[in-house]
């Protein structure tokens, strides 16, 4: 096996959620060893979140650009990175390893801001390096199932599209509470963006429904709601989407949805059948050619496909889901950064969300906020 990618990170400390999901991810196929990061803003928290680790010490930097800096100009330096940071640090982070060529694998949303995603954008087309965004259910087989189905055809012309992504974890006002990191600066605009149901779990339903249908969007009209006293984000969403060609769709995003954990569904409608994809039951996918029975295809058996059986590791009745999603990202990524070390071009089948993918997204989310100030208006995304 080649030597592993030398991998550091940014954000991901004691107490941080996504860091350690990145990083598990990152180890599931063997292909990065986590060498280096700037793991907390705070220097004490950031020694000890490494030592924790077992990252040395002179690996273990109080700093980004610092990190970014001296990873650089060392021998057996980092070679990607993972910012794990919350969102508004996503696009100065990113620009200090981007422009010193080293590779980013970033978490979504992309920015907390339109203007910093456009500018992360020219900066990730302007370099040599690779800009993977980590929208992890992409990485799902029967995520990869249904887009194969729907690019070949097999429900016709898309008509309908139905995407929900439900939450109950912030039903009360936690980020009051001083006890849940996640929800202080999930809630707060400064680091969150402008969206908060809509940039958290929003984005990921936007960008599900778009990679599995190709589909692009024209215009949406949103309703958002912030129905906890106090909060200064929406936590409820509701969006009517008009795609280009004609298809219509509609996307619900809540995070106080009593009895929903991470319940997010997706179902395609077309000319010629339909498709139904949920994520808490993700090992499988329905498929209903139109005038026949429900079919039922799973992740290792029925129906399954080679694009479903290449991001699969175990055997059927053997649930994957999460971190396999996540890691599958991670596996393209190496796959791309092993072809550009070696001067080739990236293998036709690797597949992973890109920072175009990404500006879409922070697109989407602003025009959720303009359309929502304007009593739902159908604007276009800027």
């Amino acid at each position: 096996m080649a030597d592993r990618i030398r991998l550091g990170m940014v954000g991901g400390g004691k107490d941080a959620f996504i860091g350690a999901v990145h990083r598990i991810a990152a180890r599931i196929d063997g292909e990065y060893e986590l060498v280096a990061g700037a793991l907390s803003s705070t220097p004490e928290k950031a020694q000890a979140s490494g030592a924790a680790l077992g990252l040395a010490p002179d690996r273990t930097y109080g700093d980004f650009r610092e990190m970014a800096i001296r990873e650089n100009r060392i021998k057996g330096g980092i070679e990607a990175v993972a910012i794990v940071t919350p969102n508004h640090m996503h696009y100065p982070v990113a620009r200090e390893f981007l422009k010193r060529g080293i590779h980013v694998i970033c978490d979504k949303p992309l920015t907390s801001t339109l203007p910093d995603a456009r500018k992360l954008a020219k900066l990730a087309h302007e370099s040599d390096a690779l800009f993977v965004l980590t929208h992890n259910y992409t990485g799902y087989p029967m995520v990869r199932q249904a887009r194969e189905m729907v690019a070949r055809g097999e429900l016709g012309k898309i008509r309908v599209v139905q995407v929900e992504y439900p939450q109950d974890w912030l039903t009360e006002a936690v980020e009051q509470t001083g006890t849940n990191k996640q929800s202080e600066w999930r809630t707060d605009p400064e680091r969150s963006g402008a969206g908060g149901s809509t940039g958290d779990i929003g984005t990921h339903a936007f960008n599900l429904a778009g990679f599995v249908t190709g589909l692009e969007l024209e215009a949406l009209s949103a309703d958002l709601q912030s129905f906890v006293p106090g909060r200064r984000v929406d936590d409820n969403g509701h969006v009517m989407l008009r795609y280009k060609g004609g298809a219509r769709g509609m996307l619900w995003c809540s995070q106080v949805a009593p009895g929903n954990e991470n319940a997010l569904r997706l179902r395609v409608y077309g000319e010629k059948g339909g498709l139904e994809w949920a994520q808490e039951d993700p090992n499988y996918l329905w498929y209903t050619p139109f005038g026949e029975p429900k079919r039922l295809l799973t992740r290792a058996g029925s129906g399954a496909r080679d694009v479903a059986a290449r991001v699969s590791r175990t055997p059927g009745g053997h649930p994957e889901g999460y971190l396999e999603g996540f890691a599958n990202i991670y596996a393209e990524a190496a796959r791309a950064i092993r072809a550009k070390q070696a001067g080739a071009a990236i293998p036709g089948d690797v597949v992973f969300p890109t920072v175009d993918d990404g500006l879409a997204g922070v697109a989407f989310v602003d025009a959720c906020v303009r359309s929502s100030a304007r009593d739902a208006a159908w604007v276009k995304l800027a």
